[in-house]
This record gives C-alpha cells, sequence and structure tokens, in this order.
C-alpha cells in the first residue's frame, strides 16, 4: 500500500508531528510513503490527477529526525505519479495555516480529495466533509448540550453585549484559526483592552465568543476518535490531559500547555457518542475533542495531534491502529470493487 500525506509544507513538518508517526508506523507495516504539499498536483488536459511527491526512495527510517531529515534532505528528488498509483490519501494540512498567507492553499486538499476520491483513492478525512469544516462554524452543526453557548459575530457591540450576559468572563478566537493563536479571556465588557484584543483576534474575519467554563483552568482531554468510535487499545484510551501554562488559558500543547494522563469517564464516553452521528455521516475517519466536563471545546478533524505524548505516557502507539484500519478499508474496497463510496469507506 502506498499512502500519501497531503501536508501544508515539507519544511514545517516536525519530529512532534502526529502525522511523522503515521507515516512511520506505516514505513514499519511494509508500506511505501510520500509526501505531498498543496502545490503538487496537477490535473492534465486528460483530466488524469497527478501528484509531484516526495518519496523515501527505499530508506524505512525508524526514528521520527530520521525521517524528516531524509524528507528535507531529498526534497529536490519528486516524483511525479499517477493518483491512482496511491491506495490512500491522507489529509493532514491545516487550512488555517494558509487562509492568510496562501489562500489559495486553503481548498487544494479537499478539491484535489474529491477528484483523487473519484479515480478510486481512499481519501481520508473524507474530503465532502472537511471542506464543510474550513472553519469552527462546523462546531455549530453538532448538538447543543454539548457545545458551549456560543456567539459569531464581527461587532463589538455584540460582542460586549454576549460579555455582559456571562459573568464567569467570555473566550474570545478567530473563527478561522488553529494552535491557540489569538485566544483570550475576556473578565468584562469593562476590560481595558478590549478593543485591541478584538482588533488582534478579527484581522482574520469573524470572532467566536464562548462562555468560559470554569472547569477548563484544569485543561481539557483530548479524546480521539477513529471511524466515529473512542480510539482505544486493551483498557487504554487515546487521550490525555492538556494543562495550560499558569496565566495562560490556551492548553494547546504548542501554546505552553503541557500533556498528563488522562481518566476516560463514562460521560466524557457519552459526550463523544453524542458527536459521532454527524462525524460519521460526514466521513470524518480520524478526529480529535477537546472536552471540559460535558461539554466540546474543539472539534479537530485536521490535523489533531498528540500520539507521541500518549506514546510517551502509557507505551502504546495508536498510530499503528490507525495505519491498520486503513490496510481493513483498502481490503473492504477491494473486496467491493469500487462500489462502495469514498464516504462509506472513510468511517466504515
Amino acid at each position: 500500500m502506498r499512502i500519501a500525506f497531503l501536508v501544508n509544507s515539507i519544511e514545517g513538518e516536525m519530529a512532534y508531528y502526529t502525522t511523522t508517526w503515521l507515516a512511520l508506523a506505516a514505513l514499519g507495516r511494509g508500506h511505501e510513503v510520500c509526501y505531498v504539499t498543496p502545490g503538487d498536483f496537477v490535473l492534465r488536459q486528460d483530466n488524469s490527477l497527478l501528484i509531484r511527491a516526495i518519496t523515501l526512495n527505499g530508506s524505512k527510517p525508524k526514528k521520527p529526525e530520521t525521517l524528516l531529515n531524509a524528507l528535507k534532505r531529498e526534497r529536490a528528488k519528486i516524483s511525479t505519479i499517477d493518483i491512482r498509483e496511491v491506495q490512500v490519501l491522507f489529509l493532514r494540512n491545516d487550512p488555517s495555516e494558509d487562509a492568510e498567507r496562501r489562500p489559495w492553499a486553503v481548498y487544494a486538499g479537499t478539491n484535489f480529495g474529491r477528484l483523487a476520491a473519484a479515480a478510486g483513492v481512499i481519501v481520508v478525512n473524507d474530503p465532502d466533509g472537511l471542506a464543510l469544516a474550513q472553519n469552527k462554524l462546523y462546531f455549530q452543526g453538532f448538538p447543543d448540550i454539548v457545545r458551549p453557548t456560543t456567539l459569531i459575530s464581527r461587532s463589538i457591540e455584540e460582542i460586549r453585549a454576549f460579555i455582559e450576559d456571562h459573568p464567569d468572563g467570555v473566550i474570545l478566537k478567530p473563527l478561522q484559526g488553529s494552535g491557540g493563536k489569538n485566544v483570550f479571556k475576556i473578565r468584562s465588557k469593562e476590560e481595558a483592552n478590549l478593543n485591541q484584543i478584538f482588533e488582534a483576534a478579527s484581522g482574520a474575519g469573524y470572532l467566536i465568543a464562548q462562555n468560559y467554563l470554569t472547569e477548563a483552568t484544569a485543561g481539557d482531554i483530548r479524546l480521539f476518535l477513529m471511524n466515529g468510535r473512542p480510539l482505544e487499545r486493551d483498557g487504554v484510551y487515546a487521550a490525555f490531559r492538556r494543562i495550560p501554562a499558569q496565566g495562560d488559558v490556551r492548553s494547546n500543547l504548542h501554546a505552553s500547555g503541557t500533556a498528563e494522563p488522562a481518566t476516560i469517564t463514562p460521560q466524557i464516553l457519552s459526550v463523544a457518542e453524542k458527536l459521532r452521528p454527524k462525524l460519521m455521516d460526514d466521513g470524518m475517519f480520524l478526529v480529535g475533542l477537546d472536552i471540559v466536563g460535558d461539554i466540546v471545546l474543539e472539534v479537530n478533524v485536521f490535523t489533531p495531534g498528540g500520539f507521541p505524548e500518549i506514546a510517551a505516557m502509557h507505551g502504546v502507539d495508536f498510530s499503528e491502529d490507525v495505519v491498520i484500519a486503513l490496510e481493513d478499508k483498502l481490503r473492504v474496497r477491494t473486496l467491493y470493487g469500487g462500489a462502495l463510496s469514498n464516504h462509506a469507506l472513510a468511517t466504515l
């Protein structure tokens, strides 16, 4: 099986990225791996879709650093591959990273992903589902009971009124964003620098204001779902608690947060179950939920991370489970001779 990973850029990939660990797991199970970026698709005049892919040229690195060094060292050695020579296209780019600097790249994964799926490639997460999730407005499609109270607006007057209605405080963040960038806690509408915060956070467009959950001071729990259900092996869940640094409202690991073991309770599993129907309906193969109590703060469908942290805590590398699931999908696709849609295969 050949797996192509779509990422924002080769230079930006890191050893601690879950994508890197997924690639290593695939290599470890005897598969071929290649990387593509949003600018590496080619649609020729005969409607054939090709990718200008970076491959490892037969090498089988076993460590994240070795893998990335090989990719970056061989950056100029690009092979042009017909997409039909790829069995799985794994969309692992973050569109919000490109929204400001390279807006043309935002929809490359979903647009070309659709063409790849039409050519018979298994594309995960399903590109039609991802197209619905290009920003946090997607979250509003889940049941009210699992979501914080939310306002979406670019009006500072509307946001001031929302803040006044929530004396415990409000979290303000961009509608299009990730990684904890421009996330602020507002304590009251009289906050002295509210105008400056508004300007900083609204630079990329609409804002989300959500009621602050006091339990969030202890962090949130990142729980992975695969094929719509909690990812688990031998009683260990693919999950961890993300603890914000003192004085910071953000628990993102790459924005000063730290990772600790998490206890997955029946309450948390019940929350995940409430999201399952829509995630299945949208073809979301691998998802990361950020949960506080019985409320979901984020549904991460593009590049949820945390496998290396989970492996360090529990000695379980869930990357292998993901690759095995992809192998199963390929067997089913072969068995049915292409009769099943990519949408169905994505969460089968």
